[in-house]
């Protein structure tokens, strides 16, 4: 059925319709300016009222979900990390504004790993520029949580080659915003974490996890736990910065211990580079497309 025919078939106005012609044709009358008259999907107090929870679960499962089909993105390579590790050019502020010993030797920790900022930089660069394209759908499209740092890294590598990036942001009780590397149309807004957290994993093809904190960690261990239970088949998982890692989670113990086993251990990879981890997710999927110069 054409446009055409679907138009000329509809029996009822769409919903904005209706909403216009309250806008222009309600008179204003003790009874029209009463909340309740409101339509419901025009009264935001009502749909912010603690009932109506499931309905903002759904909407925001739906709009990323819509918007995300309707530009093309099949699937995504997400980069989990920090939002405190400095940009290298940031480094020196960062050692300059640490005053205890501390603040300071903690400003040399976030120091040392800037690295990890080029090397997610590196690593959406290259995806991006391979501009792997199946069945009409873009893929490995790259995708952060759209804050500063790590995640403003890897939005900034794909911006770079001008490719679209995607970031989703969360709503928290101090300033937060998109950073300025994620495509306008693709930066997305949720309440929920829960719904965030879906939509990172809903597309991903593959996951670039650096050093980060107790967000990260969030991040991380439940894709681990969707892959380890048979939730989410398996897709390739690189960690980046062996080092750090073994350092603030003890791997090898939680074997030890008994509580995971030696196989799970495989369910990630450690790399330092971001050539590495491209070279991983194409032998994984059997894509023939080398990192590229510049």
């Amino acid at each position: 059925m054409t446009e055409e025919e679907k138009k000329l078939s509809r029996r009822f106005y769409k919903a904005e319709q209706e909403a216009g012609f309250v806008e222009k044709h309600t008179s204003h009358t003790a009874q029209t300016i009463s909340p309740s008259y409101k339509l419901a999907f025009h009264d935001t107090e009502f749909l912010l009222r603690e009932e109506l929870r499931p309905v903002r679960f759904q909407l925001e499962l739906l709009k990323t979900e819509m918007l995300m089909e309707e530009a093309g993105i099949g699937s995504m390579l997400v980069c989990y990390g920090s939002a405190r590790i400095p940009a290298p050019e940031q480094v020196e502020a960062k050692l300059a504004a640490a005053q205890t010993p501390e603040e300071k030797a903690i400003a040399q920790r976030l120091a040392a790993n800037a690295k990890y900022y080029d090397e997610a930089r590196k690593l959406a660069r290259i995806a991006s520029q391979c501009a792997i394209v199946e069945k009409g759908m873009r893929q490995f499209v790259i995708c952060s949580g759209g804050g500063p740092s790590i995640m403003e890294a890897a939005n900034r590598g794909a911006a770079e080659v001008h490719a679209e990036t995607i970031g989703l942001n969360i709503v928290l009780p101090h300033e937060q915003a998109p950073n300025p590397y994620v495509t306008p149309r693709l930066a997305f807004q949720f309440h929920y974490f829960a719904l965030r957290k879906m939509h990172f994993l809903l597309r991903a093809r593959a996951v670039a996890v650096f050093p980060g904190g107790f967000g990260t960690f969030d991040e991380f261990f439940e894709l681990l736990t969707l892959i380890q239970t048979g939730k989410m088949k398996p897709i390739p998982i690189l960690l980046f910065g062996k080092d750090f890692w073994n350092r603030v989670v003890n791997f090898e113990a939680l074997v030890e211990e008994g509580v995971i086993n030696r196989a799970d251990l495989d369910l990630f990879t450690f790399v330092e580079h971001a050539e590495d981890a491209w070279k991983k997710i194409t032998g994984f999927y059997g894509i023939d497309c080398p990192p590229l110069e510049g």
